[in-house]
């Protein structure tokens, strides 16, 4: 628990930094215009489809309907779409924080090419998508109950966001030859947790992502200084 918490405080610091900021400004922008282009698109087919079956004034219950629909969407997908977008800029928060805090293994980090680094974000999406479509049914189940449904998805987010963050920075360093993610399964969950839980928080949500990147890039390199990732299976 306390390696979680000095590692979030020392992302938390560094927010200041420029290239942090940058990044943090890219990636926010981009989810941004995910999420508008899916509203965007949501209310063009509801307004033809209520085009096509007749129904008068149509374009203001597409709108309402679109609204409605958006705001759930982001609600279950922000997640999935904030960590997807920030797998595209993760070597840039990983770099950042490596050349501030651990100079040594920013000399010897190797980015992922291009394809691979596309291929761990797919597969995260897949794993996100597949994950909190399995979590729906126990949290509609749940939603009578007012706080049931979103423990439901902060259990499997939390779980999630662990694993993605701190491969980010993992994935440098093992350059996709090793398995095994070397910090332990109870500090990726409540690293995972942390960053869910912040991304619950309207506005500050959209850097949640940012944190949790750099928190997981501590956590990652202080595991490698304390020798727990000796010994890591080689595919």
């Amino acid at each position: 628990m306390e390696a979680v918490l000095v590692a979030l405080r020392k992302a938390i610091a560094q927010l200041s930094d420029p290239k942090v900021v940058r990044v943090a400004v890219k990636s926010v922008l981009v989810t941004l215009v995910i999420l508008i282009a899916f509203g965007g698109f949501l209310f063009a087919g509801l307004t033809w489809l209520f085009a096509w079956m007749g129904f008068d004034d149509g374009g203001y219950a597409s709108a309402a309907a679109a609204l409605i629909l958006s705001v759930l969407a982001a609600w279950l997908l922000f997640r999935v779409i904030a960590v997807a977008v920030l797998q595209f800029f993760a070597d840039e928060i990983v770099a950042a924080v490596e050349e501030a805090h651990y100079p040594e293994a920013a000399r010897c980090a190797v980015p992922l090419p291009f394809a691979k680094d596309v291929g761990n974000s797919v597969r995260g999406i897949g794993r996100a998508l597949g994950i909190n479509l399995l979590a729906l049914p126990f949290a509609l189940i749940l939603l009578i109950t007012g706080i049931g449904a979103a423990v439901v998805f902060l259990l499997a987010n939390a779980w999630l966001l662990g694993r993605e963050l701190t491969d980010m920075t993992w994935f440098r360093h093992c350059e996709g030859n090793l398995k095994g993610n070397p910090v332990s399964q109870k500090e990726r969950f409540l690293l995972g947790g942390a960053v869910a839980l912040i991304m619950m928080v309207p506005i500050v949500g959209f850097i949640a992502p940012i944190i949790g990147a750099a928190a997981g890039a501590h956590l990652t390199h202080r595991t490698i200084a304390a020798g727990k990732g000796a010994g890591v299976e080689r595919v």
